[in-house]
Protein backbone atom coordinates (compact mmCIF):
# COMPACT_ATOMS: atom_id res chain seq x y z
CA UNK A 1 0.00 0.00 0.00
CA UNK A 2 1.33 3.54 -0.95
CA UNK A 3 0.79 6.48 0.98
CA UNK A 4 0.33 9.89 0.63
CA UNK A 5 3.21 12.11 -0.24
CA UNK A 6 4.20 15.61 0.39
CA UNK A 7 6.96 17.89 0.97
CA UNK A 8 9.57 19.61 -0.93
CA UNK A 9 13.01 20.59 1.50
CA UNK A 10 11.55 18.94 4.00
CA UNK A 11 9.34 16.21 3.13
CA UNK A 12 7.19 13.22 5.14
CA UNK A 13 8.65 10.44 5.99
CA UNK A 14 6.71 8.74 3.43
CA UNK A 15 7.67 10.71 0.26
CA UNK A 16 11.42 10.31 1.82
CA UNK A 17 11.40 6.54 1.12
CA UNK A 18 9.70 6.70 -2.09
CA UNK A 19 11.72 9.25 -3.41
CA UNK A 20 14.97 7.80 -2.11
CA UNK A 21 13.53 4.29 -3.91
CA UNK A 22 12.84 6.12 -7.31
CA UNK A 23 16.10 7.73 -7.55
CA UNK A 24 17.34 3.93 -6.82
CA UNK A 25 19.03 3.70 -3.35
CA UNK A 26 18.42 1.43 -0.89
CA UNK A 27 20.21 2.37 2.53
CA UNK A 28 19.98 6.00 4.21
CA UNK A 29 22.18 7.12 7.07
CA UNK A 30 20.70 10.01 9.08
CA UNK A 31 23.66 11.99 10.17
CA UNK A 32 22.52 14.03 12.83
CA UNK A 33 20.23 12.54 15.99
CA UNK A 34 20.01 14.14 19.20
CA UNK A 35 20.20 11.59 22.04
CA UNK A 36 17.73 12.82 24.07
CA UNK A 37 15.19 12.77 21.27
CA UNK A 38 16.18 9.47 19.58
CA UNK A 39 12.83 7.85 20.37
CA UNK A 40 11.51 10.54 18.04
CA UNK A 41 14.10 9.91 15.41
CA UNK A 42 13.67 6.08 15.30
CA UNK A 43 10.08 6.64 15.27
CA UNK A 44 10.50 8.85 11.93
CA UNK A 45 12.99 6.13 10.92
CA UNK A 46 10.04 3.23 11.54
CA UNK A 47 7.55 5.39 9.35
CA UNK A 48 10.14 5.99 6.57
CA UNK A 49 9.08 2.95 4.17
CA UNK A 50 11.90 0.81 2.21
CA UNK A 51 14.91 2.32 2.89
CA UNK A 52 17.41 0.92 5.13
CA UNK A 53 18.60 3.29 7.95
CA UNK A 54 20.67 4.30 10.28
CA UNK A 55 21.07 7.32 12.34
CA UNK A 56 24.53 9.04 13.75
CA UNK A 57 24.34 10.25 17.59
CA UNK A 58 25.81 13.44 18.27
CA UNK A 59 28.54 13.82 20.69
CA UNK A 60 30.82 16.86 19.66
CA UNK A 61 29.52 18.83 22.39
CA UNK A 62 28.37 15.97 24.80
CA UNK A 63 29.42 17.41 28.69
CA UNK A 64 30.25 13.63 29.26
CA UNK A 65 33.25 13.51 26.06
CA UNK A 66 34.30 16.94 26.83
CA UNK A 67 34.52 16.44 30.43
CA UNK A 68 36.73 13.24 29.69
CA UNK A 69 38.36 14.24 26.76
CA UNK A 70 39.53 17.40 28.82
CA UNK A 71 41.22 14.68 31.15
CA UNK A 72 42.79 12.26 28.56
CA UNK A 73 40.43 9.64 29.64
CA UNK A 74 39.94 8.07 26.41
CA UNK A 75 38.86 4.78 27.36
CA UNK A 76 36.09 5.85 29.79
CA UNK A 77 35.42 8.20 26.68
CA UNK A 78 34.67 4.89 24.20
CA UNK A 79 32.68 3.29 27.06
CA UNK A 80 30.48 6.05 27.39
CA UNK A 81 30.01 5.73 23.63
CA UNK A 82 29.60 2.00 23.33
CA UNK A 83 26.54 3.15 26.20
CA UNK A 84 25.16 5.74 24.38
CA UNK A 85 24.87 3.99 20.66
CA UNK A 86 23.35 1.09 22.57
CA UNK A 87 20.77 3.24 24.18
CA UNK A 88 19.88 4.97 21.32
CA UNK A 89 20.00 2.34 18.93
CA UNK A 90 23.16 4.73 17.50
CA UNK A 91 25.17 3.55 14.49
CA UNK A 92 28.57 5.75 15.01
CA UNK A 93 30.10 9.38 16.03
CA UNK A 94 28.91 12.42 14.71
CA UNK A 95 30.60 15.49 15.65
CA UNK A 96 29.23 18.90 14.60
CA UNK A 97 30.86 22.48 15.31
CA UNK A 98 32.98 20.68 17.92
CA UNK A 99 32.25 22.91 21.13
CA UNK A 100 30.90 25.75 19.63
CA UNK A 101 27.50 24.78 20.38
CA UNK A 102 27.53 24.11 23.56
CA UNK A 103 29.35 27.51 23.86
CA UNK A 104 26.23 28.65 21.96
CA UNK A 105 24.40 27.74 25.57
CA UNK A 106 26.45 31.36 26.38
CA UNK A 107 25.81 32.94 23.55
CA UNK A 108 29.37 32.07 22.33
CA UNK A 109 31.11 30.14 19.67
CA UNK A 110 34.62 28.58 18.48
CA UNK A 111 35.13 29.77 15.23
CA UNK A 112 38.69 27.92 15.53
CA UNK A 113 39.95 24.46 16.62
CA UNK A 114 42.01 26.11 19.36
CA UNK A 115 39.58 28.29 20.77
CA UNK A 116 38.77 27.46 24.56
CA UNK A 117 35.10 26.30 25.38
CA UNK A 118 33.78 28.01 27.71
CA UNK A 119 33.44 26.12 31.49
CA UNK A 120 35.49 23.15 29.72
CA UNK A 121 39.05 23.91 29.61
CA UNK A 122 39.11 22.20 26.25
CA UNK A 123 39.32 23.15 22.46
CA UNK A 124 37.59 21.68 19.50
CA UNK A 125 41.09 20.00 18.08
CA UNK A 126 41.08 18.32 21.31
CA UNK A 127 37.42 16.84 21.26
CA UNK A 128 38.48 16.01 17.45
CA UNK A 129 40.96 13.98 18.08
CA UNK A 130 40.07 12.29 21.32
CA UNK A 131 36.75 11.22 19.66
CA UNK A 132 39.00 9.70 16.39
CA UNK A 133 41.24 7.74 19.35
CA UNK A 134 37.72 6.56 21.11
CA UNK A 135 36.45 5.79 17.62
CA UNK A 136 39.27 3.75 16.73
CA UNK A 137 39.74 2.37 20.19
CA UNK A 138 36.08 0.62 20.02
CA UNK A 139 36.98 -0.17 15.73
CA UNK A 140 33.49 0.79 14.91
CA UNK A 141 32.23 0.52 11.64
CA UNK A 142 31.71 3.71 11.09
CA UNK A 143 34.96 6.65 11.55
CA UNK A 144 34.46 10.29 13.33
CA UNK A 145 32.32 12.05 11.23
CA UNK A 146 33.05 15.94 11.66
CA UNK A 147 31.15 19.18 10.72
CA UNK A 148 33.64 21.11 11.06
CA UNK A 149 34.03 25.04 12.98
CA UNK A 150 32.60 28.27 10.88
CA UNK A 151 30.87 26.72 8.76
CA UNK A 152 29.75 29.42 5.77
CA UNK A 153 32.26 31.82 7.07
CA UNK A 154 34.24 33.43 4.34
CA UNK A 155 37.59 32.89 4.90
CA UNK A 156 36.77 29.41 6.75
CA UNK A 157 39.04 26.72 4.63
CA UNK A 158 42.20 28.08 6.84
CA UNK A 159 39.99 26.37 9.67
CA UNK A 160 38.84 23.39 7.75
CA UNK A 161 42.62 22.57 6.63
CA UNK A 162 43.62 22.83 10.59
CA UNK A 163 40.28 20.44 11.25
CA UNK A 164 41.30 17.59 8.52
CA UNK A 165 44.85 17.90 9.95
CA UNK A 166 43.53 16.81 13.05
CA UNK A 167 43.38 13.11 11.71
CA UNK A 168 47.47 13.05 11.13
CA UNK A 169 48.86 9.74 12.56
CA UNK A 170 45.94 7.60 12.72
CA UNK A 171 44.96 4.63 11.52
CA UNK A 172 41.71 2.41 11.31
CA UNK A 173 40.74 -0.10 13.50
CA UNK A 174 38.53 -2.89 13.51
CA UNK A 175 38.05 -5.15 10.70
CA UNK A 176 35.54 -3.28 8.52
CA UNK A 177 37.88 -2.44 5.96
CA UNK A 178 37.69 1.44 5.99
CA UNK A 179 40.76 3.34 5.12
CA UNK A 180 39.76 6.74 6.76
CA UNK A 181 39.41 7.59 9.99
CA UNK A 182 37.88 11.60 9.40
CA UNK A 183 34.90 12.18 7.50
CA UNK A 184 34.49 16.01 6.60
CA UNK A 185 31.05 16.55 5.71
CA UNK A 186 29.21 19.20 3.21
CA UNK A 187 32.89 20.35 2.37
CA UNK A 188 31.12 22.92 -0.08
CA UNK A 189 30.47 24.71 3.35
CA UNK A 190 34.04 24.86 4.52
CA UNK A 191 35.84 25.70 1.36
CA UNK A 192 35.90 30.12 1.47
CA UNK A 193 38.03 32.01 0.91
CA UNK A 194 38.01 35.89 1.56
CA UNK A 195 36.88 38.25 4.50
CA UNK A 196 33.40 38.80 4.06
CA UNK A 197 30.19 37.90 1.76
CA UNK A 198 30.08 41.66 0.96
CA UNK A 199 33.59 42.11 -0.37
CA UNK A 200 35.01 40.96 -3.66
CA UNK A 201 37.49 39.09 -1.72
CA UNK A 202 35.18 36.09 -1.68
CA UNK A 203 36.39 33.31 -3.32
CA UNK A 204 36.59 29.60 -3.77
CA UNK A 205 39.50 27.67 -1.70
CA UNK A 206 38.10 24.15 -3.64
CA UNK A 207 41.74 23.63 -4.94
CA UNK A 208 43.78 24.07 -1.44
CA UNK A 209 41.44 21.67 0.38
CA UNK A 210 41.71 18.61 -2.30
CA UNK A 211 45.16 19.42 -2.40
CA UNK A 212 45.49 18.01 1.26
CA UNK A 213 42.38 15.86 0.86
CA UNK A 214 44.07 14.30 -2.36
CA UNK A 215 47.73 13.90 -0.35
CA UNK A 216 46.46 11.72 2.56
CA UNK A 217 44.52 8.20 2.88
CA UNK A 218 42.71 8.40 5.70
CA UNK A 219 40.23 11.14 5.12
CA UNK A 220 36.84 11.10 3.54
CA UNK A 221 33.99 13.74 2.37
CA UNK A 222 30.69 15.01 0.96
CA UNK A 223 30.44 17.45 -1.52
CA UNK A 224 27.16 19.20 0.16
CA UNK A 225 26.46 20.65 -2.77
CA UNK A 226 24.28 23.83 -3.18
CA UNK A 227 21.37 22.87 -5.95
CA UNK A 228 20.21 26.88 -6.34
CA UNK A 229 17.05 26.26 -4.41
CA UNK A 230 14.55 27.32 -2.23
CA UNK A 231 15.19 25.40 0.71
CA UNK A 232 14.82 25.23 4.64
CA UNK A 233 18.32 25.09 6.35
CA UNK A 234 18.47 22.84 9.89
CA UNK A 235 21.46 21.49 11.85
CA UNK A 236 22.85 21.11 15.44
CA UNK A 237 25.19 24.12 14.78
CA UNK A 238 23.09 26.16 16.54
CA UNK A 239 25.56 29.74 16.51
CA UNK A 240 25.50 29.52 12.79
CA UNK A 241 21.57 29.36 12.43
CA UNK A 242 21.53 32.50 14.36
CA UNK A 243 24.13 33.84 12.11
CA UNK A 244 21.95 32.67 8.85
CA UNK A 245 18.97 34.41 10.14
CA UNK A 246 20.98 37.60 10.76
CA UNK A 247 22.12 38.15 7.73
CA UNK A 248 18.89 37.32 5.88
CA UNK A 249 16.58 38.02 8.49
CA UNK A 250 14.00 34.71 7.87
CA UNK A 251 12.53 33.21 10.72
CA UNK A 252 14.78 31.45 13.30
CA UNK A 253 14.08 28.35 15.43
CA UNK A 254 16.77 27.62 18.29
CA UNK A 255 16.78 25.06 21.06
CA UNK A 256 19.15 24.07 23.20
CA UNK A 257 19.33 19.97 23.82
CA UNK A 258 20.72 19.57 27.71
CA UNK A 259 23.32 18.51 27.97
CA UNK A 260 24.48 16.81 24.52
CA UNK A 261 23.95 19.85 21.81
CA UNK A 262 21.25 22.40 19.99
CA UNK A 263 19.92 23.22 17.04
CA UNK A 264 18.52 26.24 14.89
CA UNK A 265 15.94 25.98 11.75
CA UNK A 266 16.35 29.15 9.50
CA UNK A 267 14.69 28.87 5.62
CA UNK A 268 16.69 30.31 3.18
CA UNK A 269 17.26 30.61 -0.56
CA UNK A 270 19.64 30.29 -2.83
CA UNK A 271 19.42 33.17 -5.21
CA UNK A 272 20.75 32.52 -8.71
CA UNK A 273 20.71 36.23 -9.34
CA UNK A 274 23.13 36.75 -6.25
CA UNK A 275 27.21 36.09 -6.47
CA UNK A 276 27.02 33.74 -3.43
CA UNK A 277 25.03 31.75 -3.87
CA UNK A 278 26.49 30.75 -7.46
CA UNK A 279 29.95 30.74 -5.76
CA UNK A 280 28.92 28.19 -3.14
CA UNK A 281 27.34 25.95 -6.07
CA UNK A 282 30.96 25.52 -8.54
CA UNK A 283 32.64 25.32 -4.71
CA UNK A 284 30.62 22.56 -4.63
CA UNK A 285 31.06 20.69 -7.84
CA UNK A 286 34.67 21.79 -8.16
CA UNK A 287 35.78 19.54 -4.97
CA UNK A 288 34.26 16.56 -6.84
CA UNK A 289 36.00 17.18 -9.82
CA UNK A 290 39.61 17.85 -8.23
CA UNK A 291 39.18 14.48 -6.44
CA UNK A 292 41.82 12.25 -7.73
CA UNK A 293 40.71 9.07 -6.08
CA UNK A 294 36.39 8.88 -6.08
CA UNK A 295 36.37 6.63 -3.43
CA UNK A 296 36.92 9.14 -1.36
CA UNK A 297 34.29 11.86 -2.01
CA UNK A 298 30.29 10.33 -2.12
CA UNK A 299 27.50 13.05 -3.66
CA UNK A 300 24.94 15.02 -1.09
CA UNK A 301 23.33 18.17 -1.04
CA UNK A 302 23.49 18.48 2.46
CA UNK A 303 19.70 17.85 2.83
CA UNK A 304 18.22 20.00 3.24
CA UNK A 305 20.73 22.65 4.20
CA UNK A 306 22.33 22.94 0.71
CA UNK A 307 19.18 21.44 -1.12
CA UNK A 308 16.57 18.53 -1.16
CA UNK A 309 18.05 15.36 -1.68
CA UNK A 310 16.05 14.85 -4.73
CA UNK A 311 18.06 16.81 -6.42
CA UNK A 312 21.37 14.29 -6.51
CA UNK A 313 20.45 13.69 -10.12
CA UNK A 314 21.22 17.38 -10.75
CA UNK A 315 24.14 16.84 -9.24
CA UNK A 316 25.25 14.02 -11.06
CA UNK A 317 24.20 15.68 -14.61
CA UNK A 318 26.91 18.71 -13.30
CA UNK A 319 29.49 16.46 -12.93
CA UNK A 320 29.01 14.17 -15.66
CA UNK A 321 28.47 16.78 -18.34
CA UNK A 322 30.93 20.07 -18.61
CA UNK A 323 28.19 21.25 -21.35
CA UNK A 324 25.53 20.87 -18.16
CA UNK A 325 27.83 23.43 -15.82
CA UNK A 326 28.36 25.89 -18.86
CA UNK A 327 24.75 25.92 -19.06
CA UNK A 328 24.02 26.91 -15.36
CA UNK A 329 27.30 29.62 -15.61
CA UNK A 330 25.99 31.07 -18.90
CA UNK A 331 22.10 30.72 -18.59
CA UNK A 332 21.08 30.74 -14.67
CA UNK A 333 23.63 32.60 -12.76
CA UNK A 334 22.66 36.20 -13.17
CA UNK A 335 26.67 36.61 -12.68
CA UNK A 336 27.92 33.46 -13.80
CA UNK A 337 31.51 35.60 -15.30
CA UNK A 338 32.43 36.43 -11.52
CA UNK A 339 31.83 32.88 -10.70
CA UNK A 340 34.25 32.12 -13.63
CA UNK A 341 36.80 34.71 -12.08
CA UNK A 342 36.72 33.69 -8.76
CA UNK A 343 36.34 30.06 -8.93
CA UNK A 344 37.59 27.31 -10.67
CA UNK A 345 34.92 25.88 -12.32
CA UNK A 346 35.32 27.42 -16.05
CA UNK A 347 38.81 25.94 -15.92
CA UNK A 348 37.72 22.50 -15.66
CA UNK A 349 36.95 20.30 -18.09
CA UNK A 350 36.65 17.05 -16.47
CA UNK A 351 33.33 14.67 -16.69
CA UNK A 352 32.95 12.35 -14.42
CA UNK A 353 32.16 8.64 -15.86
CA UNK A 354 29.27 6.12 -14.61
CA UNK A 355 31.94 4.22 -13.21
CA UNK A 356 32.69 6.75 -11.13
CA UNK A 357 29.28 7.84 -10.08
CA UNK A 358 28.98 4.41 -9.18
CA UNK A 359 32.06 5.04 -6.66
CA UNK A 360 30.63 7.93 -5.56
CA UNK A 361 26.92 7.25 -4.54
CA UNK A 362 27.83 3.03 -3.67
CA UNK A 363 31.45 1.57 -3.54
CA UNK A 364 32.81 4.56 -1.55
CA UNK A 365 29.87 5.18 0.81
CA UNK A 366 29.65 1.16 1.36
CA UNK A 367 33.07 1.33 2.61
CA UNK A 368 33.39 4.31 4.96
CA UNK A 369 30.45 3.53 6.56
CA UNK A 370 31.80 0.13 7.04
CA UNK A 371 29.00 -1.89 5.16
CA UNK A 372 31.21 -3.02 2.40
CA UNK A 373 30.24 -6.76 3.40
CA UNK A 374 26.48 -5.50 2.66
CA UNK A 375 26.36 -2.62 -0.07
CA UNK A 376 28.47 -1.43 -2.87
CA UNK A 377 29.42 -3.85 -5.31
CA UNK A 378 27.45 -7.12 -6.82
CA UNK A 379 30.38 -9.60 -5.30
CA UNK A 380 28.64 -12.86 -3.93
CA UNK A 381 27.28 -12.93 -0.36
CA UNK A 382 26.05 -9.13 -0.28
CA UNK A 383 22.62 -7.78 0.08
CA UNK A 384 21.77 -8.11 -3.41
CA UNK A 385 20.85 -4.42 -4.12
CA UNK A 386 20.49 -3.75 -7.94
CA UNK A 387 19.29 -0.39 -9.67
CA UNK A 388 18.39 -0.68 -13.53
CA UNK A 389 18.12 3.14 -14.74
CA UNK A 390 16.74 3.55 -18.72
CA UNK A 391 20.22 5.27 -19.37
CA UNK A 392 22.81 4.41 -21.67
CA UNK A 393 26.46 6.24 -21.35
CA UNK A 394 27.59 5.06 -24.25
CA UNK A 395 24.94 6.80 -26.61
CA UNK A 396 23.41 9.07 -24.29
CA UNK A 397 24.97 12.46 -23.93
CA UNK A 398 22.35 14.75 -23.25
CA UNK A 399 22.62 16.28 -19.77
CA UNK A 400 18.99 16.34 -19.51
CA UNK A 401 18.34 12.69 -19.89
CA UNK A 402 21.07 12.00 -17.43
CA UNK A 403 18.97 13.83 -14.57
CA UNK A 404 15.77 11.87 -15.84
CA UNK A 405 17.18 9.05 -15.50
CA UNK A 406 19.14 9.21 -11.81
CA UNK A 407 15.70 10.83 -11.00
CA UNK A 408 13.29 7.50 -11.76
CA UNK A 409 14.84 4.40 -12.40
CA UNK A 410 13.53 1.49 -13.64
CA UNK A 411 13.88 -1.44 -11.82
CA UNK A 412 15.09 -1.26 -8.05
CA UNK A 413 15.87 -4.72 -6.01
CA UNK A 414 16.10 -4.44 -2.94
CA UNK A 415 17.76 -7.05 -0.44
CA UNK A 416 16.70 -9.55 -3.58
CA UNK A 417 12.85 -8.41 -3.40
CA UNK A 418 11.80 -6.01 -6.13
CA UNK A 419 10.34 -2.94 -5.27
CA UNK A 420 10.16 -0.58 -8.30
CA UNK A 421 9.58 -2.52 -11.45
CA UNK A 422 9.21 -0.74 -14.91
CA UNK A 423 9.41 2.58 -12.87
CA UNK A 424 6.26 1.93 -10.38
CA UNK A 425 6.51 1.43 -6.21
CA UNK A 426 5.38 -2.07 -6.75
CA UNK A 427 6.43 -2.84 -2.94
CA UNK A 428 7.13 -1.22 0.20
CA UNK A 429 9.84 -3.76 1.07
CA UNK A 430 11.89 -5.59 4.38
CA UNK A 431 13.01 -2.30 5.54
CA UNK A 432 16.09 -2.58 8.38
CA UNK A 433 17.33 -0.23 10.84
CA UNK A 434 21.20 -0.67 11.24
CA UNK A 435 22.76 -0.16 14.71
CA UNK A 436 26.18 -0.61 16.30
CA UNK A 437 26.49 -2.60 19.97
CA UNK A 438 29.71 -2.37 20.93
CA UNK A 439 30.63 -4.10 23.67
CA UNK A 440 33.20 -2.84 26.23
CA UNK A 441 35.16 -4.09 29.59
CA UNK A 442 32.64 -3.20 32.74
CA UNK A 443 33.08 0.72 33.41
CA UNK A 444 31.49 1.61 36.93
CA UNK A 445 32.47 5.00 36.92
CA UNK A 446 31.37 5.77 33.52
CA UNK A 447 27.62 4.12 34.85
CA UNK A 448 28.04 6.02 38.17
CA UNK A 449 28.58 9.41 36.42
CA UNK A 450 25.91 8.96 33.98
CA UNK A 451 23.39 8.43 37.40
CA UNK A 452 24.68 10.80 38.71
CA UNK A 453 24.45 13.41 36.29
CA UNK A 454 21.16 12.37 34.70
CA UNK A 455 19.66 12.50 38.66
CA UNK A 456 21.49 16.05 38.67
CA UNK A 457 20.72 17.64 35.29
CA UNK A 458 18.58 15.71 32.92
CA UNK A 459 14.95 16.67 32.58
CA UNK A 460 14.11 12.61 32.10
CA UNK A 461 15.69 9.46 34.12
CA UNK A 462 17.14 6.58 32.73
CA UNK A 463 14.28 4.68 32.19
CA UNK A 464 12.93 7.37 29.58
CA UNK A 465 16.05 7.35 28.24
CA UNK A 466 16.40 4.02 25.92
CA UNK A 467 15.56 3.64 22.65
CA UNK A 468 13.91 -0.21 23.36
CA UNK A 469 11.36 -2.45 21.90
CA UNK A 470 9.75 -3.22 18.89
CA UNK A 471 7.62 0.34 18.89
CA UNK A 472 10.92 1.57 17.86
CA UNK A 473 12.99 -0.46 16.07
CA UNK A 474 10.63 -3.14 15.18
CA UNK A 475 12.91 -4.62 12.48
CA UNK A 476 16.79 -4.51 13.72
CA UNK A 477 20.02 -5.50 12.13
CA UNK A 478 22.78 -5.36 14.84
CA UNK A 479 26.26 -4.81 14.14
CA UNK A 480 28.24 -6.15 16.96
CA UNK A 481 31.79 -4.94 17.98
CA UNK A 482 33.82 -6.47 20.49
CA UNK A 483 36.23 -3.80 21.86
CA UNK A 484 36.53 -6.10 24.98
CA UNK A 485 40.06 -7.23 24.01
Amino acid sequence: MKRMEGGFSVPTTFRTGYNYARMGYGFVMEAAMPPLYARHVHEEIRDTPIIDEGALPVFGNNWFVMEYLKNGEVENTAAYIAWLLRMTRGFGIKNVNPGGTEAWGWGLNCPTVNDPVPYFDITPAEIIRGLIEANEFLGLPHCMHVHGNSLGEPGNYTVTLDTLKQAEGFSPKGSFGRDQVLHHTHLQFHSYGGDSYASKSFESKSKEIMDYVNSVDNITFDMGCVTLDETTTMTADGPFEHHLTELNHLKWANTDVELETAAGVVPYVYNPKTFIAGAQWAIGIELALFAKDMMKVFVTTDHPNAGPFTRYPRVIKWLMSRKARDDVLDNVLKYGDTVRDRCFIGEIDRELSLYEIAMMTRAGPAKALGLGHMFGSLKPGLEGDVVVYPFNPETDDDPEKIEQAFSNCSFLVKSGQLVIDKGEIISNGTKRTLWVDAKVNENPQVMRDVEQKFLKYYSVNLGNYEVTGHHFVPNPYVIEVDATQ
